[in-house]
């Protein structure tokens, strides 16, 4: 179990930051060692273990926005939060070494359809307690999810009156990175702090909410405390 605090993008394709935090866990079944991870690792369960090879349900969170985010949104549809679940797979080309993963979630409440994530991690232990991780990003959004974050109707634009008519269309959303440093504070107490960088492209960059009010680079820094512990049933 571990709890997470952010600094980021209000809303993605923001220029404004605020802070904000979360709790999450880490399912695992006992006798299992602990297996690296990324801090932008939603919430999974392996369903499936071929030893290299793992695959199951995956928990994640959209991300909301509203005229409380920024007062220049004012006309701009609102976003609700929304819990999203699909699967994840990830395959570790050097054991403990060098992982891909993808994630392929729907989002269940708030109409922001599919989003993919695909990523790749290496990590490095240089020395007892400690573990560097980096590697590259890449997100995609369906037609849905880039219409509710990125378009902008006619009656939206009329009633803001800084932006115009704008039809985002599924696709690549960004490219990134992530990076992150971990220690063993204890056995089972580990503090990691980390960052990651998205561009976004195509349609969400050339989105008049991203030109107009926001940036088309999207920086997340955090640090998470995480506590280890086993559960009998």
């Amino acid at each position: 179990m571990s709890g997470s605090l952010e600094y980021g993008p209000r809303y993605p394709g923001s220029s404004k930051g605020s802070l904000g935090g979360a709790p999450s866990f880490d399912f695992r079944r006992f006798g299992d060692p602990d297996e690296n991870s990324a801090a932008d690792d939603n919430l999974d369960y392996s369903l499936l273990d071929l030893g290299r090879f793992e695959a199951g349900p995956v928990l994640g969170f959209r991300d909301r926005r509203s005229i409380a985010d920024d007062s220049r949104l004012d006309g701009l549809h609102t976003i609700d939060w929304s819990v999203d679940l699909g699967i994840f797979a990830q395959y570790w080309l050097v054991p403990d070494k060098l992982r891909l993963r993808t994630e392929v979630r729907q989002a269940l409440s708030n109409g922001s359809g599919l989003a993919v994530d695909m990523g790749a991690d290496w990590f490095i232990e240089p020395s007892e307690g400690w573990t560097f991780s980096v590697g590259p990003r890449l997100s995609f959004g369906n037609g849905r999810y880039m219409k509710q974050y990125f378009s902008v109707s006619g009656r939206e634009a009329a009633a803001n009156g800084q932006v115009t008519p704008y039809d985002a269309g599924g696709g690549l959303k960004s490219v990134g990175a992530m990076i992150s440093a971990s220690y063993d504070l204890t056995p089972t107490w580990n503090i990691q702090v980390y960052d990651r960088f998205d561009r976004l492209l195509g349609d969400a960059a050339d989105s008049p909410l991203t030109r107009t009010f926001g940036s088309a680079n999207q920086n997340i820094i955090g640090i998470s405390l995480s506590k280890s512990f086993a559960v009998r049933f």
